[in-house]
């Protein structure tokens, strides 16, 4: 199956706002890197990392919100269901409110347990403390704007979520200079431009949600009844649950990194953190394309067409390797001029350098995962993102705890390679199922 030049194009109308959309945000944990890189002491980047990290597990674990919304949004506009279509973000935006008062009411054993297992210097600990204290007021708004841009990817306008994306994170960079460097307040300057950044986003998502959402006529929008349907609402907590629990295994993943990086010394932690924001970059770039892909195979699967189903799967995954090449020349030849951009202390800049290798690897082994992510969550079949995620986070702990004995480091590096390869073994092994599942 040859796809055509205007498959391409379809896939490439979807994908490119999300992709600078989703730039935008490394970017902005790059401008965070930076703005503290060029402060006298390293410890404010360990700092802004380690606190960084620690909201991955209470904010990216509900990520469901955004990936579930997107897949069950795209499935009822491929069925034509417009009811169903309003009754899905407003589910969404419940979920996550209740959501966000347990975040607030778990925020002080959380903060307890996160820095009970983190092992960084006193003074490093102290910063991230002050940096979690701010950016936890941030929930109600971040979880809310996870289900916002979900919706607009499943409706398919991803530049009204281009929109969203680009105005909250350009106005927390500008925020990030005005607190940090205008008002010296360092890493607690960082958290609270995120935390406004983020409630304006908010407010602005849910007006462009009012004025573009169907009206079928004579319809109730409060009709609870319908909202809280048995039936949808366990196929919503069900699917949810199961990323909510591989999205948690990813985290755990990414988090047991720093923490290892942390106990090589402030000097590998820092590199290691100038470092992520390649890998960030390339999620981001490369989650263009799965975001795509989430949006035409759950509406192919809304249709229940096979045909469809295949086309989106063979075109977005071209483009998406073919970015991935792109992702690894523009590394071989800005690397280091990046490194030097993001902070200008000698020994985090050299240590950076001496593990630039796996940047370089990274892009071809970790392509395949991110696209069939977006393949699977288009589906909603979330059963199989867990379990493949399981898999890979006990070969990876397998890993993480071997290959640092004899690679030092650079076995950190090594055991996160393994752990992407392993996620795309994985959910290719799976991929047949939702294909003999279509019909037409």
């Amino acid at each position: 199956m040859i796809p055509k030049v205007a498959e391409f194009r379809k896939i490439w109308r979807l994908a490119w706002p999300v992709i600078i959309s989703n730039l935008s945000v490394p970017l902005l944990g790059a401008v965070d890197t930076a703005v503290v890189g060029h402060l006298p002491d390293p410890a404010f980047i360990g700092a802004v990392a380690l606190g960084a990290m620690i909201f991955s597990f209470l904010y990216w674990g509900f990520g469901f919100l955004r990936m579930g919304t997107t897949g069950f949004t795209a499935q009822a506009l491929g069925s034509g269901d417009l009811m169903e279509i309003r009754d899905i973000i407003l589910r969404a935006l419940i979920l996550g409110f209740g959501l966000s008062l347990c975040i607030f009411m778990l925020q002080r054993p959380a903060a307890w347990v996160a820095f009970s297992v983190l092992e960084a210097d006193p003074f490093v600990e102290t910063l991230a403390r002050q940096y979690f204290d701010i950016r936890i007021w941030g929930a109600p708004a971040t979880l809310a704007n996870y289900a916002v841009l979900g919706w607009l990817l499943g409706m398919q306008r991803p530049r009204l979520a281009l929109l969203i994306q680009i105005s909250m994170n350009g106005l927390n960079i500008i925020l990030d200079f005005a607190f940090v460097s205008g008002f010296h307040m360092d890493v607690a300057g960082v958290a609270l431009a995120t935390v406004f950044a983020e409630y304006f986003a908010v407010i602005l998502g849910l007006a462009i949600i009012f004025r573009i959402w169907p009206r079928p006529a004579g319809a109730d929008l409060w009709r609870w009844g319908r909202i809280a349907e048995r039936a949808q609402l366990i196929a919503m907590l069900r699917v949810n649950a199961n990323i909510f629990i591989r999205t948690l295994c990813l985290i755990f993943a990414w988090a047991l990194f720093t923490a290892k990086s942390a106990t090589y010394g402030t000097a590998v932690l820092a590199a290691n953190a100038v470092l992520m924001n390649f890998q960030t970059f390339l999620a981001y770039g490369l989650d263009g394309f799965a975001h795509a892909t989430e949006a035409l195979v759950g509406s192919a699967k809304g249709a229940d067409d096979r045909h469809a189903f295949r086309n989106v799967v063979i075109t977005s995954t071209i483009l998406a390797a073919a970015v991935a090449v792109l992702y690894i020349l523009i590394y071989l030849i800005f690397s280091k001029y990046i490194i030097w951009l993001l902070t200008d202390i000698d020994v985090v800049r050299e240590m950076a350098d001496s593990f630039l290798i796996w940047v370089y690897l990274s892009p071809l082994i970790s392509v395949w995962s991110y696209q069939l992510d977006g393949i699977f969550i288009g589906t909603t079949r979330s059963r199989e993102m867990r379990n493949g995620m399981i898999i890979s986070l006990a070969v990876y702990l397998a890993c993480i705890s071997i290959f640092p004995t004899y690679f030092g480091a650079h076995g950190l590096w090594l055991s996160l390679l393994v752990f992407m390869a392993t996620r795309a073994l994985t959910l290719g092994f799976w991929l047949p199922r939702i294909d003999r599942a279509l019909l037409g």
